[in-house]
């Protein structure tokens, strides 16, 4: 599945929604028109109906403002609603009453969820979205919401969690995925937002209707004339409102079906199981609630959930095929009988996140660091206890130059020393289980601090700790400096172990700390990131592998933080980012083990761009990388597959691929703002994730 033309789709899909949309308004704009004369005629008391007296109740003045009123009514309320909605996922799943999965929950089906999403989004190189639990929902269904893939969340219903098996969990959630993937989520923002602005009309409609039956019972009959007309012109933009509604319905109606055929396809490669979103539908027609959704909003957003929210009588207005057909479009052979699942008479869950979440929280953690450290619990507790009157340690401040080389800008102004990591809602205790990139890989000993923001900041930060004495002595010093409670023996506890990893484990332990990460307050956040510049920048200087790993965190953390812009698109050739081409294949030409002249052409004659030549070595500086990355984030969606398979076929020239090859990639895959398709066909294959 080519999800960078799939994305283009989408986009056509949006002019053509648009255009429609105008026509609707166009028609609306007709029939108000025809409306309001109907209103002045039966408003007037001399009211006659000759072809000499039609200049009284019509004419091409008030037709345009009244016009002009509808457009800017319409096209306001929708801008409106665009604006509620593109907030970001988080928004849309807690408006439903969704509640977050946090990574200490003790709930298995629950923490079995988390795991299947945490394994895709690693897999298809994108920020692990936040799982959501419609905690309420009795019916098996779905939905992903977000305007980019950057600041996406799933969310599932209880039903889904407690009656569908992992494998069925699985192709749902791809399901899910497929529609980040493919840019549905932006698409399906903006069809809410455009059918809001047309049944607006019909909103108002029915408060003219009441106000005019208030006046007709409140005034005297000698008065109430033009209040008569009040119902009816009420009464006409109601129904106005209604066919438009009718109309956008069916637009919506019709680009959400197409969309759910491909979003299945799409679940059966990301799984590489046909039984997965096959069985889970299934399941659905056996099961008595079905897709149902109870949710005050559900009905308004039908068209993101996984299968119906409601009953429809009329096919042609569902904005999800007929069940039996999707089954069929994954399963040819299938008999026609549905799996049967008992309702599960599950326990109210909790409404706050975070209520399973139990465990040794921060002190746990930083005791057991201190025990390891020094051999001496209540010597070093007794230290910690004097935490708070750490010196604040005065580093050389972040230059102008070394922000813009991150992409960064007033990092240090909006962090503090005050930032401490907080307890969650209730301590997290040491799970057992977890992803197969945690079990697979990576030692227990260092995983188990993963599930807490203390331990993951820890974790990561030992990624970046020098193996020169006085350097890592600097360090430790920039990080009491932050003042965060615990962090500093942790660090210089878990540094040596991190430093043992392979270089193959070091993005598998990158990537099982962010969601803990995702937990931090915004102050922490802040806190934590300049703490990762400045430990970076204390030998002053930079190496790609640290640019790689803050740019894969700001890629997988910014987003629940911050509002991160999306790309605006300048470049539609690749020959208006020749200089840029140059610089990061021959960065990444100069990393393998092998002739840099033949890994260099062999990216160029994939983008058939023969007069591109490898730069001196002296040219290829972490900064001019990171000016080349961001500048080809800025090019059409279609030309970035052409550009990360021309990196995949320069880093693969020598039949090797080392893991700062692999970091490479999937870095300017994250800063262009691409998933590296799951596809063993590809040759970007090889820097997937696996699932």
């Amino acid at each position: 599945m080519n999800f960078f033309e799939q994305q283009d789709l989408a986009r056509r899909n949006t002019r053509l929604l648009t255009a429609l949309f105008l026509v609707t308004v166009v028609g609306l704009i007709l029939i108000t028109n025809l409306a309001v004369a109907v209103f002045l005629y039966a408003g007037d008391a001399e009211r006659e109906l000759t072809l000499a007296s039609l200049g009284r109740y019509f004419s091409w003045e008030r037709a345009g403002f009244t016009g002009l009123g509808i457009a800017a009514t319409v096209a306001l309320v929708a801008f409106l609603k665009w604006l509620q909605l593109s907030s970001g996922g988080k928004t849309i799943a807690e408006g439903m009453g969704g509640t977050r999965v946090l990574p200490q929950t003790r709930d298995k089906a629950e923490r079995r969820c988390l795991n299947i999403v945490q394994e895709m989004a690693l897999a298809a190189n994108m920020p692990v979205p936040p799982l959501y639990v419609l905690n309420t929902e009795r019916g098996i269904n779905a939905f992903a919401a977000g305007s980019v893939p950057a600041d996406a969340v799933v969310a599932v219903t209880r039903g889904a969690l407690e009656h569908l098996k992992r494998h069925e969990l699985q192709g749902v959630i791809g399901h899910e995925f497929s529609h980040i993937l493919n840019g549905d989520i932006k698409l399906n923002i903006r069809l809410a937002a455009l059918l809001k602005g047309i049944t607006f009309i019909g909103d108002v409609g029915h408060l003219l209707m009441r106000a005019g039956v208030y006046h007709r019972t409140g005034m005297r009959r000698q008065n109430n004339e033009g209040a008569a007309a009040l119902p009816l012109l009420g009464l006409a933009l109601f129904i106005l409102g209604w066919l438009g509604g009718v109309a956008a319905g069916f637009i919506k109606a019709a680009i959400s079906r197409q969309k759910e055929f491909l979003a299945d396809a799409s679940a059966v490669q990301y799984t590489r199981d046909p039984d997965g979103i096959g069985d889970a539908l299934k399941v659905i027609g056996g099961y008595i609630p079905g897709t149902l959704v109870h949710a005050a909003r559900a009905n308004e957003l039908s068209h993101i959930f996984f299968g119906q929210v409601e009953h429809r009588l009329w096919q042609q207005f569902a904005t999800h095929p007929p069940l039996d057909e999707r089954i069929r479009r994954v399963d040819r052979r299938w008999n026609g009988e549905y799996i049967k699942r008992r309702i599960q008479h599950y326990q109210e869950q909790p409404s706050h996140p975070g209520a399973h979440s139990v465990g040794a929280g921060r002190a746990a953690i930083v005791a057991a660091a201190a025990a390891a450290a020094a051999g001496n619990v209540a010597g070093v507790q007794e230290a910690l206890a004097d935490a708070g009157n750490y010196r604040q340690f005065k580093d050389s401040e972040l230059s102008p130059e070394t922000l813009r080389e991150f992409g960064e800008s007033d990092i240090a102004a909006k962090s503090g020393p005050d930032a401490t990591f907080d307890e969650p809602d209730s301590a997290s205790e040491q799970q057992t289980g977890g992803t197969p990139t945690e079990n697979a890989a990576l030692p227990s000993a260092l995983t188990r601090y993963a599930d807490e923001p203390l331990g993951a900041s820890a974790l990561v930060l030992s990624l970046l700790i020098a193996p020169e004495e006085d350097i890592k002595q600097h360090q430790l010093r920039i990080l009491s400096g932050a003042g965060v409670l615990g962090q500093t023996e942790l660090v210089n506890t878990l540094s040596p172990a991190v430093q043992e990893l392979d270089a193959g484990q070091r993005l598998p332990l990158l990537e099982i700390c962010i969601p803990a990460l995702k937990t931090m307050s915004l102050k922490q956040y802040r806190t934590f990131k300049n703490s990762v510049l400045r430990v970076i920048q204390a030998d002053k200087r930079t190496d790609l592998g640290e640019w790689c790993l803050f740019q894969l965190l700001r890629h997988y953390l910014d987003t629940e933080f911050v509002q991160v812009k999306p790309h605006k698109y300048r470049y539609r050739r690749l020959a208006k980012v020749r200089f840029h081409l140059q610089v990061v294949l021959s960065v990444l030409a100069y990393q393998g083990s092998g002739d840099a002249e033949a890994a260099f052409k062999c990216g160029v004659d994939e983008l058939d761009m023969p007069k591109l030549m490898l730069l001196p070595m002296e040219q290829c500086s972490v900064a001019a990388f990171s000016r080349a990355a961001h500048e080809l984030g800025a090019c059409y969606p279609l030309l970035k597959p052409r550009i990360l398979k021309a990196m995949a076929l320069a880093a693969s020239e020598d039949g090797t691929v080392c893991e700062k090859e692999r970091e490479l990639v999937r870095a300017l895959a994250a800063v262009m703002g691409c998933p590296i398709p799951n596809d063993n066909n590809s040759p970007l294959a090889e820097f997937a994730t696996p699932t």
